[in-house]
């Protein structure tokens, strides 16, 4: 049986399957990833979450990057990797997409928001670090530009920030938690475009496969979580998926 007959006879068998996401799936729709050369933190420095808490040019300079969009994780469209897994998800093969990616890019190809799992946070919308409210980052833009002041909640007065978990900062336990149940309930882990280094999320996909879980990594280079897999695909995703999962997606 060849790789991609296997890949489908996989997701046909899956009751209760979780798709895992990396950089790699965005690429295809342009979204620059983290680490590779080119990459996001090649050509800028990464502001820790203790210099925004408590350095004021370092925050003002988060949110210049912010509103200018240099880092470019936001702006992008689905591609037909995204469209695939949405197919998946649609057709209560997926019982959650956990990424590692920011750029709302799974809620944006018609994924419920309540189906992904986002371990990094969302680049598309800031929050209250204190009361934790959502902040659209166009009224802050705009807000910034009239006033030349660094955004703060307008319920509480606190200090806002784009809603990205940054180096530094606690992740978020109650997303984490929810992750590891659902990992933990799955029969098909499906990794897809991450090369699974960045911890603790690279952990979930080998409690998956301790759990009894099928193990499923699709990624342009290998990884070092692939001699646990019972299946790897180094091929580009959209294409891959276009072929395995039929039909598209408006």
């Amino acid at each position: 049986m060849h790789d991609r007959e296997m890949l489908a006879q996989l997701i046909a068998n899956a009751r209760r399957a979780v798709v895992f996401t990396g950089a790699g799936i965005s690429t295809e729709s342009g979204i620059p990833d983290f680490r590779s050369p080119g990459g996001v933190w090649s050509r800028m420095k990464p502001i820790y979450f203790e210099e925004f808490l408590n350095d004021e040019d370092r925050r003002r300079e988060a949110w210049q990057r912010a509103f200018s969009g240099v880092a470019g994780w936001t702006g992008g469209s689905p591609n037909a990797g995204h469209r695939a897994v949405a197919r998946l998800v649609d057709a209560g093969k997926v019982s959650a997409v956990i990424t590692q990616n920011v750029d709302n890019l799974h809620q944006d190809s018609g994924i419920p928001a309540d189906k992904v799992i986002e371990l990094h946070g969302n680049a598309s919308y800031a929050t209250c670090l204190s009361c934790g409210l959502r902040h659209e980052l166009d009224v802050l833009k705009q807000q910034f530009l009239d006033t030349d002041e660094i955004p703060t909640c307008r319920a509480c007065g606190e200090l806002v920030k784009v809603a990205t978990v940054s180096f530094g900062q606690p992740m978020p336990a109650d997303v984490m938690r929810r992750a590891e149940a659902e990992t933990l309930a799955s029969d098909l882990f499906l990794v897809l475009g991450s090369s699974l280094v960045v911890y603790p999320a690279a952990g979930f996909p080998l409690k998956a496969k301790r759990n009894g879980a099928k193990l499923v990594i699709v990624n342009r280079e290998p990884t070092e979580q692939d001699r646990f897999a019972d299946l790897v695909l180094n091929e580009e995703i959209g294409p891959l998926l276009s072929a395995v999962i039929p039909g598209d997606r408006p």
